[in-house]
């Protein structure tokens, strides 16, 4: 296990550092002087040459990368090219810690939500309560996010009044008031996550309980329950738990429309705006955030895989 979980951690260093790369060559190879974009085209050559030995920008490429990758580990991640030229690590880690929060609160609302009702339509295929839940679930997952998050709004918000239109953060807020301010990004969020996972967990669940080692453990007088909950349902969540281990890295960095509806100020709205400021090291540093995030998550998974099922060799 010790060895295994070591490996995976190297090869996890390896791809942030070769994604890091791509990132770094991809988002330097965009059109168009950055100079001139982010001062403006009636910027004077002594303006401009200022802004790339400021910035470094007058260095080769490959300098350029290693300064910027050295930065990074040791978490100085430059500056940005807007006004003031902040630190991008305050900028980025506040809207970090954002979005972990509506990620934390939209996984809270999912998994078990989504978990319950898999295993409830997978006990009772054929009824109208596998029926009801099979056709809500795929609904949900055809609903566009803005339609939902307006949907949400104009009834909790504007007609009764219950919950703030708005997901505005202020930084003396209690934890209840981060509760009502985070609760309708996270149904807008959790509508197309609970209906994926719930028919991936029913899909799951069936092809486990049709196996033979569930007819034979009930033939020897094992408890029903015992089958279900004991053994099948630890396999059945193996491809769950990797539809989860990818929502993790969509809710980190694909939120951007549940974002723009709130006015959550989370890391999504905040890339959107990097890429049309033509703001390098905001765009490189969130870029990076989120491969990592997607690379821990299908870590995690993997390790979840081994636990739930001895079968799997860790070797």
């Amino acid at each position: 296990m010790t060895r295994y979980l070591v490996r995976r951690i190297f090869l996890l260093v390896v791809t942030l550092v070769v994604t890091s790369f791509l990132i770094f060559a991809l988002t330097n190879m965009l059109p168009g002087d950055i100079a001139k974009l982010v001062l403006g085209r009636d910027a004077s050559p002594r303006a401009i040459e200022n802004f790339e030995e400021k910035f470094g920008l007058n260095r080769p490429s490959l300098v350029q990368y290693v300064d910027w990758l050295g930065g990074f580990i040791t978490a100085d991640w430059g500056r940005s090219f807007t006004a003031g030229n902040p630190p991008v690590r305050d900028l980025v880690l506040s809207r970090l810690w954002n979005s972990l929060r509506l990620a934390g609160m939209t996984l809270a609302i999912v998994i078990p939500l989504s978990l319950l009702l898999g295993l409830l339509a997978a006990l009772r295929e054929g009824s109208w309560t596998d029926s009801f839940i099979s056709v809500a679930s795929l609904s949900v997952v055809g609903l566009p996010e803005f339609v939902t998050g307006i949907v949400l709004v104009n009834v909790f918000a504007l007609a009764l009044g219950w919950l703030p239109a708005t997901a505005y953060i202020g930084e003396t807020m209690s934890f209840i008031e981060w509760i009502r301010v985070l609760i309708l990004p996270a149904l807008t969020a959790s509508f197309v996550l609970t209906g994926y996972i719930t028919r991936m967990t029913r899909a799951g669940m069936l092809e486990e309980l049709r196996k033979p080692y569930v007819r034979t453990a009930t033939l020897k007088g094992i408890p029903y329950r015992r089958v279900v909950f004991t053994h099948a349902l630890r396999n059945a969540l193996l491809p769950t738990i990797a539809v989860i281990a990818l929502s993790i890295g969509w809710l980190m960095g694909g939120l951007v429309v549940i974002e723009n509806v709130f006015n959550f100020p989370g890391i999504g709205s905040l890339l959107v705006t990097a890429v049309t400021q033509k703001n390098l090291p905001v765009l490189q540093a969130i870029s990076v955030l989120i491969v990592f995030f997607y690379a821990s998550a299908n870590l995690v998974a993997d390790l979840l895989f081994a636990l739930l099922n001895p079968r799997i060799r860790l070797s």
